[in-house]
């Protein structure tokens, strides 16, 4: 059996998560893991529900992320029990039958409605760690998301077994696969909606399905961090498309971004292919015993050396970092941890038992300030942009000497530059899971 095949890396995954709640319960001090799959949001005063979202603890140990109202059931020495909810009805799709490669692994029970988990769960609710929302509360069974447990389970969550990164590795293929229809759309003259409607239909994913909302840009619009409006019509010219979109395989998900020129002679397309190379380079550092927060530190001073390179700066990447200047145009962090979410947790944490390691000084949107381990996979995502309330900002703050604004004005109709992969520390280099998805 192919050594990267789900089916034969599950049962060592299940393992490793037995392991893991044992530990937390112990800390704890309970008896029983009850993890609720979630039930249905409603919006306000309305009978319609939000898309469902399916609680990643319940989705750590099941591929499944559709099933609402269902249950996962463990106590230490006994075998795990999934309750299943399949029920009576004909507004929605039924959830199949129980199958693939989890179920010889579990206790399976198929309930009918929600209610009839109840005397399913072990008792009293008092001495179960329940991980979940309050609105998925059974009976006495409110979620209770003890401190000791979360703090240790999301800590360990940070180190993907094989069939986790196995799985990563099927979102970064169906990703990449739209990422390069979409680039066929922009050169095509396609507008931002219309690419996004190509990236999901070469993902087979819709806007429910993808783990985070496109963003597709087309020239200023990429410096717009989180740009998601998808303008209906293609602008009069198109001179620049960033995209930021992922793709999700059986709850993990992709996060990959690009940055096109339409002119691939351009000054623009360099700096493209300038950030481009010093991103590989970032990626090439994630290596175990590396502080992430360096790494971004030391992404601001690759980024200034790229604009004083183009003439963007007059001053050193030094200065810039020091005076806040390269803030301005590298505003966010480097990257986040991502596994069962796209911004995983315990990207902060200084232990398995609590606390939070701060970011540094003047970097207040960094999303990861650990020291890197093997099993990690964090994105790495530098990125350049020309931002008109950040750029007033340097001259307001009396630093409009160290940038050439003629420049800028050159650069500003193209909206920024941002380049992410999604990459595996090891015990030795960096495995790069982004770019042979392209390749291939």
């Amino acid at each position: 059996m192919n050594a990267a095949d789900p089916t034969s890396l599950y049962p060592q995954h299940l393992a490793t998560l037995r392991a893991r709640a044992d530990e937390a319960l112990a800390r704890s001090g309970h008896d029983h893991l009850l993890i609720p799959s979630g039930r249905r949001h409603y919006q306000l005063f309305d009978d319609r529900d939000y898309p469902f979202a399916v609680n990643p603890h319940f989705k750590h140990w099941l591929p499944l992320t559709r099933v609402t109202d269902s249950w996962l059931v463990y106590t230490p020495g006994q075998r795990p029990k999934v309750v299943y909810l399949q029920p009576f009805d004909y507004w929605h799709v039924v959830p199949e039958a129980p199958n693939g490669w989890w179920v010889e692994h579990f206790d399976v029970q198929v309930i009918r409605t929600p209610e009839e988990a109840l005397p399913l769960l072990p008792g009293p609710a008092a001495r179960c760690a329940i991980l979940g929302e309050a609105n998925s509360a059974l009976g006495d069974y409110l979620p209770n998301n003890p401190a000791a447990a979360l703090d240790y389970l999301h800590y360990q969550r940070s180190y993907k077994t094989p069939y986790e990164v196995a799985l990563m590795r099927v979102a970064q293929r169906r990703a990449a696969h739209a990422h390069r229809a979409a680039e066929r759309a922009f050169r095509a003259g396609a507008g931002e909606f219309d690419i996004h409607m190509a990236y999901c239909e070469a993902a087979r994913q819709d806007a429910t399905e993808v783990p985070y909302q496109n963003i597709v840009a087309l020239n200023t619009h990429g410096a717009v961090l989180h740009y998601t409006e998808l303008d209906r019509d293609p602008p009069t010219e198109s001179l620049s498309f960033l995209i930021d979109a992922g793709a999700s395989h059986c709850g993990y998900a992709a996060d990959i971004t690009r940055t096109y020129a339409a002119d691939r002679g351009s000054d623009f397309q360099a700096m493209i292919d300038a950030v481009d190379a010093a991103q590989q380079a970032m990626c090439a550092g994630v290596r175990a015993g590396v502080d992430y927060r360096q790494l971004h530190v030391d992404a601001h001073l690759a980024l200034m050396g790229i604009l004083r390179d183009f003439g963007v700066l007059r001053v050193s990447p030094e200065a810039a970092l020091a005076t806040g200047v390269s803030a301005a145009f590298f505003p966010h962090g480097l990257g986040h941890p991502i596994g069962l979410q796209v911004h995983d947790v315990a990207g902060f944490a200084a232990s398995d038992s609590g606390g939070t390691i701060p970011r540094p000084e003047g970097h207040p949107y960094l999303r990861m300030t650990r020291v890197l381990e093997p099993g990690m996979v964090v994105t790495i995502e530098p990125g350049l942009y020309f931002i008109d309330m950040l750029l007033d900002e340097v001259k307001k703050n009396g630093h409009a000497a160290s940038v050439d604004w003629a420049r800028v004005d050159e650069f500003r109709p193209y909206g920024g530059i941002r380049i992410e992969d999604d990459v595996l520390c090891t015990g030795d280099a960096a495995e790069n899971l982004t770019r042979p998805a392209f390749a291939g």
